[in-house]
């Protein structure tokens, strides 16, 4: 267990400010559809996003994959009555670079979902969780000079 709380204090006009361990703190809007500040489900869900996307790169680093830019999409649905808890996830990997493997992408993504990602591990008895990726290869370089020179004649 942390030592340091993460604290929710109320802040007035429907607004908690939230101050986690590490001192950072984060606004939340709990007003249905101001959208003024990120709503308590969706911290929780760009947290369970980030976890499973630090897993990732993670692991296609030391895979030695050359992603040039990866990101998460995420969808959820929820129950319709009370407590409107999640009932599916998903998660798609989008993964950008040069010469990826697929495999390695899936393993990767497999490892996250089942064996690391803490958040994802704590929806898992309540909600089903379902993976895809997308891979883009990034586009070759062109063939390098030499190029004309403008001398400016």
């Amino acid at each position: 267990m942390s030592d340091t709380p993460t604290i929710v204090e109320y802040s007035g006009d429907e607004f908690f400010t939230v101050t986690v361990p590490s001192g950072h703190a984060v606004k939340v809007d709990v007003q249905s559809g101001r959208r003024a500040a990120p709503g308590p489900l969706e911290l929780f869900i760009a947290g369970l996003a980030s976890c499973t996307a630090a897993d990732v790169i993670s692991i296609l680093h030391k895979k030695h994959q050359q992603v040039s830019a990866y990101k998460v999409e995420v969808r959820t649905h929820r129950r319709d009555d009370h407590p409107r808890s999640f009932v599916r996830i998903e998660l798609k990997h989008i993964v950008r670079g040069t010469h990826l493997s697929a495999e390695a992408v899936q393993r990767a993504i497999d490892l996250s979902t089942n064996k690391y990602c803490s958040a994802v591990s704590t929806v898992r008895p309540t909600a089903e969780v379902f993976t895809s990726f997308e891979l883009i290869e990034d586009e070759q370089p062109v063939a390098s000079g030499p190029w004309p020179v403008d001398r400016g004649a």
